[in-house]
């Protein structure tokens, strides 16, 4: 697995020369995968922010996830993933222009289950393009929470460079 910050200068660079912003939400890695992108010099050409939406409740009231499908399902699960990544890029927009891209994280770092889902439990979003369409990647992940935290960074940072690259 190749190094986070060896991925994260690529996906900068990637969205400077298209022109693209990214907004990001996150709730299991509190922070960390905007940390990350913003660690590359001339990041704040490209990153809109991003929303630690820790809380339910800041996913609902900030983010627009669904009241229902929160009450049903919990936060840990895929199209929780799918509607933080959409509803970030509105949320973070820039002179009413919503992100390029939205990124979400969601899931359990552990040490403790959350919702029925054993630590490791993870689920990404991702939101590109015109429409409402999103999608969202589940990943099974082992390891302390620290190392679930930073695999998950990891693991976003590489699905947005692939998804920007099928384009």
């Amino acid at each position: 697995m190749p190094p986070v910050e060896a991925s994260t200068k690529s996906l900068i660079e990637l969205l400077t020369r298209r022109g693209l912003r990214v907004a990001v939400a996150e709730s299991l890695t509190g922070g960390l995968a905007t940390a990350e992108l913003t660690s590359v010099p001339g990041a704040s050409a490209v990153v809109s922010g991003g929303v630690v939406a820790y809380d339910t409740a800041v996913k609902r009231s900030l983010l627009g996830v669904d009241d229902v499908l929160l009450d049903r399902e919990g936060p840990v699960h895929p199209e929780v993933a799918r509607q933080m990544a959409r509803g970030v890029r509105t949320a973070l927009a820039i002179d009413g222009r919503p992100a390029d891209l939205g990124l979400a994280t969601t899931g359990v770092a552990g040490p403790d289950w959350q919702g029925g889902r054993p630590p490791g439990t993870v689920y990404l979003g991702l939101s590109f393009g015109d429409g409402d369409e999103a999608e969202a990647t589940e990943l099974a992940l082992s390891g302390d929470r620290a190392e679930i935290r930073r695999a998950t960074v990891l693991a976003l940072v590489e699905h947005a460079l692939r998804r920007l690259g099928a384009d």
